[in-house]
């Protein structure tokens, strides 16, 4: 969701160059942009849905975004073993939690007495 400064500077100088599958919009500058190294390329930005973090972006798009790509990569050439996009789930219920872990089980699992503590020699 574009604030007003946003929605303005959309409209006067950008472009939409396509919509991902949720909806998110995708524009570029008109004119070229002066970014570092002096090198003069087209700004890119997105327009996220409401309430979204940065790492919605689908990999459909980041590489157009961060002009590693010219074009998106058209949803058709993606491959069998690609999963769906999901955001990042990290502080939330969704976490990942890895076997043994506290947040999982909320308990440690019980020492096996494999563990053999380092001295320095003396």
């Amino acid at each position: 969701m574009a604030n007003f400064g946003t929605w303005l500077h959309t409209r006067r100088k950008g472009r939409l160059v396509g919509k991902d599958a949720d909806g998110r919009c995708y524009y570029e500058s008109t004119g070229p942009a002066r970014q570092g190294g002096g090198v003069e390329r087209p700004e890119r930005w997105v327009i996220y849905l409401k309430g979204e973090d940065p790492s919605a972006v689908p990999p459909e798009w980041w590489g157009w975004l961060h002009h590693t790509l010219d074009a998106p990569i058209p949803a058709e050439e993606r491959k069998p073993w690609q999963l769906p996009h999901q955001p990042n789930m990290t502080g939330t219920v969704q976490a990942y939690r890895p076997p043994g872990s506290l947040y999982s089980t909320g308990q440690h699992p019980p020492a096996t007495g494999d563990y053999e503590a380092w001295t320095p020699d003396a």
